[in-house]
């Protein structure tokens, strides 16, 4: 659910009482006239040129005022009748001792994986597992260990050579396709490439969640970060933070914050990525990775095939058909063995174009088992479109250009905030399919799951989440050896 602020007539009243201004000279520094100040305050109008963050903006309102001009976080019993409940007799603390150990390991040839099971033991959140036991786990870490990181102690200096390679390529190819967005969308964008540096280093968050999915009735770990909870440090205000963190915690406490209510029931949605490398044998290799989301069961991860680095084709990694088949048939059976049934549709979303031999593998992994299977493409363009009016595009608006490409605004202004939530022009996904598909169903389809993000309270994204959380979930898979099953809930990996 997204945050609850005061009314913007209740902030205007309130940021008046507290500056001590009359509506006249707060209307010159807003830049309405006395009248329209009146009239927001009585509730009898409601402004388009002034939105809540404008407002905020145009009288300079700091973070410590912000705090007391907009209403408090009221806690989840308010919202859902439930709240956490934490037990002092299940507290660990780990001490200062084990902390500076821990940092010791940073410079020497000890492996992140022995290092964090010592650890953990010592500390007893490995003995907080099992029937019985908390359904998620807090864990607070100074900055020290949060950002704790080495390089990976595995790879050879070759092996270093060739993932550095890697990732400037990477680096390269995405400026080059994305030198026209802006830097968060940037950022945005790049979560969809594979990178580099995820096994050139080993981090103590990755390693220590991939330790912790490990036993048959693991538990959720929650790590919090100072900026979390230190007001001074934080980058949103506190009942943001407050709501980001409340859904976080319902969510890996086995619950389902809210569930799209325009997606068909039996529908499969399949996100297949390549964002993980993987070593084995001496050599560097592409993995791919497969999220499914459905609203018969809850999301999940599978590890797919691995990609040899030559197998790449207009500068993407690429399956072959039998992989592409293998993979499918993985989600399928997946599927089946936690609704009971079969889905009737598979979609598949990938963040680049579909080759032949994929096309080939996908229908083949779904014939005879599922009736209809969609393929969708979507990737960034640099294309912008303006709309008349001093408002930007809409989310959620569905371009056609010269009936060849369709571009999706995933980003935008949004009527029920009455504002767009971000920096600049909204930047759209072109999308497209690889088979016959009814593309505005797909691009309703793919808004829908742009809203499924449970790490936040947000409740909207730039991408779905088939697709977004493919550099979260590889990363932590890179921590986890190749003989060793995978944990398929998304809830760990978040």
């Amino acid at each position: 659910m997204p945050l609850q602020v005061n009314p913007l007539g209740e902030v205007i009243r309130t940021l008046m009482s507290r500056r001590q201004l009359t509506g006249v000279q707060l209307a010159e520094e807003v830049g309405l006239s006395a009248t329209s100040v009146s009239r927001i305050v009585t509730g009898h109008s409601k402004p388009k040129q002034v939105t809540l963050t404008r407002l905020m903006k145009r009288l300079c309102v700091a973070p410590d005022e912000e705090q007391l001009v907009l209403r408090a976080f009221a806690g989840l019993k308010s919202q859902i009748n439930e709240e956490p409940l934490a037990e002092d007799s299940r507290n660990a603390v780990v001490e200062r001792e084990r902390v500076e150990r821990w940092l010791e390991a940073r410079t020497q040839a000890i492996t992140f994986k022995n290092a964090v099971a010592r650890e953990l033991e010592k500390a007893g959140i490995g003995g907080l597992n099992g029937d019985g036991g908390p359904t998620c786990i807090i864990v607070g870490f100074p900055e020290e260990i949060a950002e704790l990181r080495m390089q990976n102690p595995r790879l050879s200096f070759a092996e270093q050579q060739s993932l550095k390679s890697r990732q400037r390529e990477a680096d390269d190819l995405q400026m080059s396709l994305f030198d026209s967005l802006a830097e968060k969308e940037k950022s945005a964008a790049a979560e969809l490439f594979p990178q580099a540096e995820e096994l050139l280093y080993r981090n103590f968050h990755r390693a220590l969640k991939a330790r912790c999915m490990a036993p048959r009735n693991a538990v959720p770990l929650q790590i919090v970060r100072r900026h979390t909870y230190i007001t001074d440090e934080a980058k949103q205000n506190d009942a943001i933070r407050a709501w980001n963190l409340s859904v976080a915690l319902y969510y890996k406490s086995s619950n389902i914050p809210w569930q799209p209510a325009d997606l068909s029931a039996g529908s499969c949605f399949i996100g297949i990525s390549f964002h993980h490398l993987k070593r084995r044998g001496g050599d560097i290799l592409y993995a791919s990775l497969a999220q499914a989301f459905s609203t018969d069961t809850e999301p999940f991860a599978l590890q797919g095939e691995t990609l040899p680095d030559r197998q790449i084709r207009d500068k993407q990694p690429y399956l072959l058909a039998n992989q592409a088949e293998n993979i499918v048939r993985k989600v399928v059976q997946q599927y089946r063995a936690r609704t009971g049934t079969m889905p009737s549709r598979v979609v598949i979303h990938k963040s680049s174009l579909y080759q032949p031999e994929e096309i080939e593998g996908f229908n083949s992994g779904c014939g005879g088992q599922v009736p209809s299977c969609d393929m969708i493409w979507m990737k960034p363009t640099g294309f912008r479109l303006l709309r008349k009016g001093d408002k930007e595009v809409e989310r959620g608006m569905l371009a056609s250009v010269e009936d060849q490409k369709l571009f999706l605004f995933t980003t935008g202004y949004v009527d029920w905030w009455r504002e767009y939530p971000g920096p600049h022009i909204p930047a759209p996904l072109e999308i497209g399919a690889a088979t016959k598909a009814d593309m505005v169903q797909s691009a309703q389809e793919i808004m829908s799951l742009t809203k499924m993000n449970w790490n936040s309270a947000d409740g909207m994204g730039r991408h779905p989440i088939t697709l977004s959380f493919a550099r979260q979930v590889g990363a932590v898979m890179t921590e986890i050896e190749d003989e060793r099953e995978i944990n398929p809930l998304y809830r760990f990996y978040m």
